[in-house]
């Protein structure tokens, strides 16, 4: 008869890690969204703050068809789409004068950012 060993994997608790400060970048201009990244790494470098990217992220297309007529001629039609831009920046252990720092900036309209402490 043949005998089955059964492999048993045992799972390592992760270590507590330190926190850091994860920033999502978005806006509709990529030269806008650029600029406003490279404020953020300035702002961040300035209070000595180690910090990984930005990492671009895919752009989100949005796209519409429309009927340039009302209810004839169906086979024109016009093509709408709408680019949305996204970077990703890390800060790590992140003390309070980057965060007094980052929240006192003030940005271009029309980028948009979310702050996650992870």
């Amino acid at each position: 008869m043949a005998t089955t060993a059964k492999k048993t994997v045992k799972k390592v608790a992760e270590a507590p890690s330190e926190p850091k400060l994860r920033i999502r970048v978005r806006a509709y201009e990529h030269k806008i969204l650029d600029l406003s990244v490279k404020q953020i790494m300035d702002t961040a470098s300035r209070f000595d703050a180690k910090t990984v990217g930005p990492v671009p992220l895919p752009t989100e297309i949005k796209r519409w068809t429309v009927n340039r007529s009302t209810f004839v001629h169906k086979d024109a039609r016009e093509q709408f789409e709408m680019r949305i831009h996204k970077r990703l920046i890390d800060i790590l252990s992140p003390n309070p004068k980057v965060i007094e720092a980052l929240t006192n900036l003030t940005l271009p309209s029309g980028v948009t950012i979310d702050v996650k402490m992870v």
